[in-house]
């Protein structure tokens, strides 16, 4: 550390590889904070987590009791241990409350003024987060098992919703309508994310067994169909053609630069995939337990070197280095089965949920300093006092 300081001061260096270096060490140390609560509001499993990317403060949660919860992360008490507290809840008294499991939750990109979640009553809400009113609802004729909005779209306000329907359906806040429908799934759609490089590129991962990238410009919308064979299937093989997994496909994620996608699904396998041709990157992280019979949704680590991923296995959570494969560790904490995760880039932090109601917080462990004993044996002579009171020598 002190040579990435010494590089740094003299220049020789850019700045964010002291940033990436640190990084990197407090990811390595994740374990579980022991002084660090979140309040407890939810009576049944959380499916879904979302932290605000602005300050990376506010954090949303959706249970399967339909309630959704809104915590402030910061610790405003000044004390060693604390409760991170729920600031408003939309509770099963709310008038507007969502009758089934919330499935996703998502905080607008660029203000926290408004958020969006979605459940398996066949709704999709947008929230005014000051008077915790809905400003908008859209409709589907079947259960939604996830939407997602873009990150860095300027040129439009589309949201990406995937429900039991094969079409990938496109909702428009600013008409208020569905203004697209993207077709080409035979079966419903677990999830979907749009890429935060491009905001037309979109992928789509289904109980098909298929994912595909979109863009959302084009008439005949998809770009292409992922294939974990990379075209190279023998005609013997009784797998299906242009599939990427052999299993349903319910989790997706874009690595923090948008250059990679990865995809998990219930053939117990992960895998990683250039986005921009589509190759199947062949990254082999062994055994991914997935046993989720809806969306799966895990997490990828900004500002790295290596970049990880925190993937929901069982009741823990497995940490992968992304384009190696590695495993690096497992968190244990939960009691039940595991089904969220989200990672807070600022402070590199990492918050899990899932069946057991409870949401845990994953810090970085703080370097202990030496114990005084040790550090008084180690002395170095020149330090030592010199000076003897004028007691000393006496008798």
């Amino acid at each position: 550390m002190l040579g990435y300081i010494f590089a740094r001061q003299a220049g020789i260096d850019d700045p964010l590889r002291l940033r990436r270096a640190e990084s990197t060490r407090r990811v390595l140390s994740l374990e579980l904070n022991k002084d660090k609560d979140v309040e407890r509001i939810h009576a049944s499993g959380i499916s879904t987590l979302d932290i605000e990317p602005i300050e990376g403060r506010y954090m949303l949660s959706g249970g399967s009791d339909g309630v959704i919860v809104l915590y402030d992360l910061e610790n405003s008490s000044g004390k060693p241990c604390y409760t991170c507290k729920a600031v408003c809840s939309v509770g099963r008294s709310h008038p507007d409350v969502h009758k089934f499991s919330v499935e996703t939750v998502q905080w607008y990109p660029h203000d926290t003024g408004m958020f969006t979640s979605s459940s398996f009553d066949k709704t999709l809400k947008i929230w005014d987060t000051n008077t915790l009113q809905p400003a908008d609802e859209f409709n589907f004729e079947g259960t939604v098992y996830s939407h997602h909005m873009s990150p860095v779209a300027t040129k439009h306000c589309l949201i990406a919703v995937g429900t039991k329907s094969p079409k990938v359906q496109l909702c428009d806040l600013k008409s208020g309508s569905c203004s697209h429908i993207l077709q080409g799934h035979k079966q419903e759609v677990l999830a979907v994310s749009w890429s935060p490089r491009y905001e037309y590129i979109l992928a789509s991962a289904s109980a098909d067994s298929k994912v595909k990238l979109w863009d959302v410009r084009r008439a005949s919308a998809c770009l292409i169909t992922l294939d974990q064979h990379n075209g190279e299937k023998s005609k013997a093989s009784s797998e299906a053609a242009n599939t990427a997994h052999n299993g349903r496909v319910n989790g997706l994620c874009f690595t923090s630069n948008g250059l990679h996608l990865l995809t998990v699904g219930t053939d117990d396998r992960m895998r990683l995939w250039n986005s921009s041709s589509g190759e199947n990157t062949l990254v082999n992280y062994g055994k991914v337990c997935n046993e989720s019979r809806k969306g799966l949704k895990f997490a990828v680590s900004h500002g790295c070197s290596p970049e990880f991923v925190f993937v929901p296995y069982s009741s823990t959570i497995a940490i992968y280095t992304i384009y190696s494969g590695d495993l690096i560790t497992m968190l244990r904490g939960h009691y039940n089965s595991v089904d969220c995760c989200v990672f807070q880039p600022h402070l590199q932090e990492l918050y899990s949920s899932g069946r057991d109601s409870n949401i845990l917080a994953w810090v970085p462990s703080v370097r202990e300093p030496e114990p005084d004993d040790a550090s008084e044996k180690c002395l170095n002579p020149a330090y030592e006092d010199a000076w003897s009171s004028s007691s000393d020598g006496e008798g």
